[in-house]
């Protein structure tokens, strides 16, 4: 893990600026500036952001809720928490340390513990940290662990898992999340051209692969998809109140979700937990494979 002390964002860090630093390595020419150019992968050990004493707000969890399914209670919801992480991630691959453009990154796992419920008007200090590269068949990966904390103690944490594919790394790669027996059948869930804008309003993720056609189609997708954190959440919602308040999701995003577009949805209990998929009705190929347990 980075061995540095956390670098402190103060304000309210994120938005289309933040997302801009982290895009712009990508763009050749500015990728050689002062200050954008990149720092070569072999010497990157890690990198570490924080934020500190941030309030947990009645009007963004509200908000987040309706987004993805959740109802309206005094506790925020499992996966809100990574709202407050994003702006950090942003930060790091911002960060002319950190080895790797944004663009390209592709989310490829995320697995959340939660603690205990972390109640609406609470203030939070909020670390994320990526380590070293991992190798992978196809490129590396990163993982970028958060720890949420109130009064010194964990009450959340992720680790979000970012594939960059290209020239990899030593080591043998490791095997990700598997879910050999997936649900089937389940219900189905009509997703709108607009779903990418609505949840980027709440979450502050921008991305242009989830705004607009025309914006996708320029980073080679058919039109918009939807976010992969809202495949997470909204899974999880249709289960939330069958859920522990200690619990531990794991999921694994597996082929994009195209905005309009239909999703089918299942989910099944068995002795350790809940084991749910989302699928395209049409050929059952998954876009999200998950598991939720108690912690």
């Amino acid at each position: 893990m980075a061995t540095e002390q956390p670098r402190t964002l103060t304000g309210e860090p994120g938005g289309l600026a933040t997302l801009a630093r982290a895009a712009l390595p990508a763009v050749p020419g500015l990728n050689r500036l002062p200050g954008i150019r990149k720092g070569p992968a072999r010497d990157f050990t890690g990198l570490s952001y924080a934020r500190e004493a941030v309030v947990v707000e009645r009007s963004r969890v509200d908000a987040y809720a309706s987004v993805c399914g959740f109802p309206r209670r005094d506790v925020v919801p499992v996966s809100f928490p990574h709202l407050l992480a994003f702006p950090l991630h942003m930060a790091i691959m911002g960060d002319p340390a950190f080895p790797y453009a944004a663009i390209g990154m592709v989310h490829v796992e995320n697995t959340i513990t939660a603690r205990r419920a972390i109640g609406v008007g609470e203030a939070l200090d909020v670390t994320t940290s990526v380590a070293a590269p991992r190798p992978h068949a196809r490129g590396v990966l990163l993982d970028f662990t958060t720890t949420v904390a109130a009064d010194g103690e964990t009450a959340w944490e992720s680790t979000s898992t970012y594939l960059r594919r290209g020239r990899s790394v030593d080591g043998a790669p490791t095997p990700g999340l598997t879910l050999p027996d997936p649900p089937t059948g389940g219900v189905e869930w009509r997703l709108p051209a607009d779903l990418g804008r609505t949840y980027a309003a709440v979450s502050g993720d921008a991305n242009p692969i989830h705004l607009h056609p025309l914006t996708a189609k320029a980073l080679g997708f058919p039109r918009q998809i939807a976010h992969g954190m809202w495949t997470l959440a909204r899974s999880v919602a249709a289960i939330e109140n069958r859920l522990p308040e200690a619990v531990t999701v794991e999921v694994a995003f597996k082929k994009p979700v195209l905005l309009p577009g239909t999703v089918r949805y299942a989910a099944r209990h068995d002795d350790a937990g809940w084991s749910f998929a989302m699928t395209n009705p049409k050929d059952g190929s998954p876009h999200l494979l998950g598991r939720a347990d108690p912690a």
